[in-house]
């Protein structure tokens, strides 16, 4: 990795690359010779272990006669890809810099979040969802039941087999639990049944909890990858959501930076048993 910044649209870039070309039916081998590269160039560029010029993007959206829209998908990643750090701007109802969240979390081994505001989406029910959704302006019917649709797809990789599915570990603040949000009862249900999966751990930052120095973050996702041989196949990376866009993070100081704030939630969380008495108290008052 380089000063460069994220590496994160060069890895879509690539996967996305591989994805089209298998499409297309071409493999690796007479792709490279129609583009005139050797075999080598083409792997590095499939890992996203090197930049590629938009121009050669645009030559193998030619060749594997890529859709319009994915070829101005293609071509957009590969320009961000030049650039020094990474910070994509809100766009369409699932703007592009989210579908790319949901590529990385599909890819994951491990997943850590932490919400200060909001039930993470692989957890939401549809209620909830819904009403997160409506917050946004001027959005219609069938743009929220597009964003539950997709919200649906995104929980199935916590019970996939192939490949396996990801550890969640999430640490969630109490107050979040409290809030009026319409169906909050059968939500807190939610959580309490996904507690019961082996691979997902649910743990609850305390109202009186002692601040520490991940508050002053906010919300993250911190995403662990397979392992090939001796070594992660992409480097871990952190996820940051805001308002207009998200930032992704996986330079190593800015990677442990976060993970040092998580193990400081971790080690002011109450544990797994006492989390799951709290959610039930709390679904109590709710149901009242």
């Amino acid at each position: 990795m380089t000063e460069a910044g994220s590496t994160v649209p060069r890895r879509e870039l690539g996967r996305l690359l591989r994805q089209t070309r298998e499409q297309a039916g071409i493999n690796l081998e007479a792709a490279a010779s129609d583009l005139e590269w050797s075999r080598a160039k083409m792997y590095r560029i499939e890992s996203g272990q090197t930049p590629i010029r938009a121009l050669d993007v645009e030559q193998m959206c030619r060749l594997y006669e890529a859709t319009p829209e994915m070829s101005e998908v293609l071509v957009s990643l590969a320009r961000e890809s030049k650039s020094k750090g990474w910070y994509h701007a809100y766009g369409e109802v699932i703007p592009r810099w989210f579908q790319l969240y949901v590529g990385l979390e599909s890819a994951a081994s491990r997943i850590r979040t932490y919400e200060q505001s909001l039930i993470p989406g692989l957890l939401q029910t549809p209620e909830y969802t819904e009403e997160i959704a409506r917050c946004r302006p001027d959005i219609s019917d069938d743009e929220v039941a597009m964003l539950v649709e997709l919200r649906l797809k995104r929980q199935r990789i916590l019970t996939r087999q192939r490949p396996p599915a990801p550890m969640l570990d999430v640490i969630l603040d109490e107050g979040l639990l409290h809030k009026g949000v319409p169906g909050m009862s059968r939500q807190i249900g939610r959580l309490l049944a996904a507690t019961e999966l082996p691979n997902v751990t649910i743990r609850i930052a305390p109202l009186g909890a002692r601040l520490n120095r991940a508050v002053v973050a906010g919300s993250f996702v911190i995403l662990d990858f397979p392992v090939k041989g001796a070594r992660s196949a992409e480097p871990t990376t952190v996820y940051h959501e805001s308002l207009t866009g998200a930032l992704y993070l996986d330079r190593l100081d800015e990677v442990r930076a976060y993970a040092e704030g998580w193990n400081q939630l971790s080690a002011t969380a109450l544990d797994s048993e006492e989390s799951q008495a709290l959610l039930r108290r709390i679904k109590e008052r709710h149901d009242d």
